[in-house]
């Protein structure tokens, strides 16, 4: 069964900078990508980025180039979320997910694992 955990939320100010972890267990995730979604309240869960497992391709929601890079270390099974300047529009629960199927990256469909997610929140 495969578990995602993530970590490394909490609140900081606008302009500062988080690191979000997603560490993976019980799958071999080289045929798999990495995607990280946000949700505020009341919104709908948004695509942030993802990036693919073996080869490090990476894609981002437009409205996050520049600010977040994804990366991995395939060594430790863990995803990670670099977010700079941070906006208090950026508050929301990140969410990591293992895509599990053919498709579009930005698309919630295309993922089979969710992990339980992580507060961000960003004061103004």
């Amino acid at each position: 069964q495969v578990q995602l955990v993530e970590s490394g939320g909490g609140l900081v100010q606008a302009g500062g900078s988080l690191r979000l972890s997603c560490a993976a267990s019980g799958s071999t995730l080289s045929d798999y990508a990495i995607g990280w979604f946000r949700q505020a309240p009341g919104q709908e869960r948004d695509f942030v980025a993802a990036i693919s497992w073996s080869m490090g391709k990476t894609y981002y929601a437009d409205s996050m180039k520049g600010r977040f890079t994804i990366s991995r270390d395939t060594d430790k099974n863990t995803g990670y979320l670099q977010m700079n300047s941070l906006k208090p529009e950026d508050t929301a629960v990140y969410y990591c997910a293992l895509k599990t199927v053919w498709g579009d990256s930005s698309d919630p469909k295309s993922y089979g694992y969710w992990g339980q997610g992580t507060q961000v929140t960003v004061s103004s």
